[in-house]
């Protein structure tokens, strides 16, 4: 382009100022058409990548730009995330002996030298199980009569009852089985999947966080257990509510139309992506697609949340009072968000910390989550969504074998054995993992770690854990870290 002085006449300056026009006026279609060409081959990419995988899953990228390490088996997970740390022993994991025991001295040799969150200095007596369990399923799985709709869909389920975590507290543990780590400011797991896969969805968040209330003591959650650390930020988990305006700020302002709304966004992703060109900044890039988002958000989320076009029948098995924040709606949404592309669904009842008057809590939170979680499954199986889906049940922790009073029978945290369960593509149903010693106080038979847990969940989504990094502060980070962790390719179909 030349200088003005080097202009040879006015007739020159207007030539030139009708080719800049010429330019501006072409380049919007021009670049609408690459858009256009853009998002067709993506979804032509997706489409072989459809037709090319063994039972109609697709593989996403791994890691950005990068093929997968191999076939998926599911395209989503959904995460039932009982905050507060369920007992293991009033829900999946029976121990006749702990009911011959109990009112005894708990023996020393479980409990010697053994973190014990609030029982320090006081006598440890054994608390017999709190409810009856019996067996169910053709091969009988032991459950709780606390969870009457969890005994109808056993088969559908594996039962992994030898977990074991590091962090004895809520909000390190909390950290522990989101990030892997009970450092803060690393990056959740869904954080990963979302980075390492991206999201199926042009108009929603790929990785959403919902909460719901009801229990004892329902511990608070930070907005650090989904975010992304040290990932660019537009992987983080996006909290949505299931009552009032579902994503905050989303909604235009009074006076400020759609249109001009569109004009705003498409001017400021013009100013940002022209300092962009320069300092090649990932948060910039980050801004610029979350005003893109927001603003397809803003006819998107009305659409999800307009539960009207659902049958009687459907709500009824939920549970769900659209706009109630209850588990129930929640557990409907996160059906709706799975089928509009949503990668990773992860929704928090919180009120699972029972201390004390154990059985009254135990009613309170099984009675909102059990009958919906079933629900939920047998939802997802209905429509043929189960088998490219990995729905994860389970909290932080489990609780001790011995007794807390505080205003009735409770029991404390406890983290060297609990019970959790995975359904959905690729999971064995009908199954019961590892075993916790008699008194369900260590896991003793193929001792399960939350990196395992890490580890299988992204294999069935078609990463290696090992492969899945980033270079950060020198050094290659995984959701899996450096201590040893498995798949637990035995729960495997």
């Amino acid at each position: 382009m030349k200088n003005p002085a080097q202009y040879n006449s006015v007739q020159d300056i207007v030539a030139q100022r009708i080719r800049r026009r010429t330019f501006l006026s072409q380049a919007g279609v021009g670049l609408g058409s690459i858009a256009a060409m853009n998002l067709l081959a993506k979804e032509s990419a997706a489409a072989d990548r459809v037709e090319s995988v063994p039972g109609g899953i697709a593989g996403a990228l791994s890691g950005p730009g990068a093929p997968p390490h191999f076939p998926a088996k599911v395209r989503r997970v959904i995460f039932l995330y009982m905050s507060g740390g369920p007992s293991h022993l009033e829900t999946f994991d029976y121990k006749p002996k702990l009911n011959e025991l109990s009112g005894q001295s708990m023996p020393d040799s479980f409990t010697a030298g053994q973190p014990i969150a609030q029982l320090q200095g006081q006598e440890l007596k054994v608390q017999g199980h709190l409810t009856q369990f019996a067996q169910y399923g053709e091969n009988g799985t032991w459950v709780s009569d606390f969870l009457p709709h969890h005994q109808k869909i056993v088969d559908k389920i594996c039962v992994i009852r030898s977990m074991v975590t590091e962090q004895i507290n809520h909000d390190p543990a909390h950290t522990f089985m989101n990030t892997g780590t009970a450092i803060s400011g690393r990056p959740s797991m869904g954080s990963w999947i979302n980075y390492g896969l991206g999201s199926e969805s042009e108009n929603l968040p790929g990785f959403v966080v919902m909460t719901s209330v009801g229990g004892r003591n329902p511990q608070p959650i930070a907005a650090r257990q989904w975010s992304a650390g040290f990932l660019p930020s537009r992987y983080q988990g996006v909290e949505f509510s299931s009552s009032g305006d579902p994503v905050n700020y989303v909604r235009n302002p009074p006076g400020v139309s759609n249109a001009l709304q569109s004009d705003l966004i498409r001017t400021v992703r013009q100013l940002d992506g022209h300092r962009n060109s320069f300092v090649d900044n990932a948060e910039l890039a980050t801004r610029i697609s979350a005003y893109e988002l927001a603003f397809r958000m803003q006819a998107s989320v009305p659409d999800l949340m307009d539960m009207s076009d659902e049958p009687e029948h459907i709500l009824k098995m939920y549970g769900a009072a659209p706009g109630d924040g209850s588990f129930a709606s929640n557990c409907l949404l996160a059906r709706r968000l799975a089928e509009r592309g949503v990668r990773f669904i992860q929704l928090y009842h919180r009120g699972w910390d029972h201390h004390g008057d154990l059985v009254k809590h135990m009613n309170t939170c099984c009675g909102l989550t059990d009958g919906p979680t079933a629900a939920l499954l047998q939802d997802l199986e209905q429509r043929g969504m189960l088998e490219d889906t990995l729905l994860v049940w389970g909290g932080e922790f489990g609780r001790t074998p011995m007794f807390q009073g505080k205003g009735g029978p409770g029991r404390d945290h406890h983290i060297k054995g609990f019970s959790m369960w995975l359904a959905g593509g690729g999971i064995k149903p009908g199954m019961v993992y590892g075993e916790t010693d008699e008194l369900g106080y260590h896991a003793t038979v193929n001792r399960t770690h939350v990196r395992d847990l890490h580890a299988t969940l992204l294999h069935q989504l078609g990463i290696d854990h090992q492969k899945l990094s980033v270079k950060y502060q020198g050094l290659d980070m995984r959701l899996t870290g450096v201590e040893p962790a498995r798949v637990i390719q035995d729960i495997l179909v």
